[in-house]
């Protein structure tokens, strides 16, 4: 999944910064999340795809 919301950042042609700044977040939020350090609860994975404009059930079907 991790993987999956990097690429979808980098398709957006956001930077971290760019994306936490949209998520009201921290920048080391979206690092951590990226790097596996932290995990994103259901509604932090809303938000970022939103932000990212990807759909949400793309990202779950990819998982399956």
């Amino acid at each position: 999944m991790l993987e999956l919301l990097l690429e979808a950042r980098k398709s957006a042609e956001l930077t971290q910064e760019q994306l936490a700044k949209r998520l009201g977040k921290p920048q080391s939020f979206v690092s951590k999340y990226e790097r596996g350090e932290r995990r994103l609860d259901v509604i932090e994975l809303l938000q970022v795809c939103k932000q990212v404009g990807i759909d949400p059930h793309s990202i779950i079907q990819a998982l399956e």
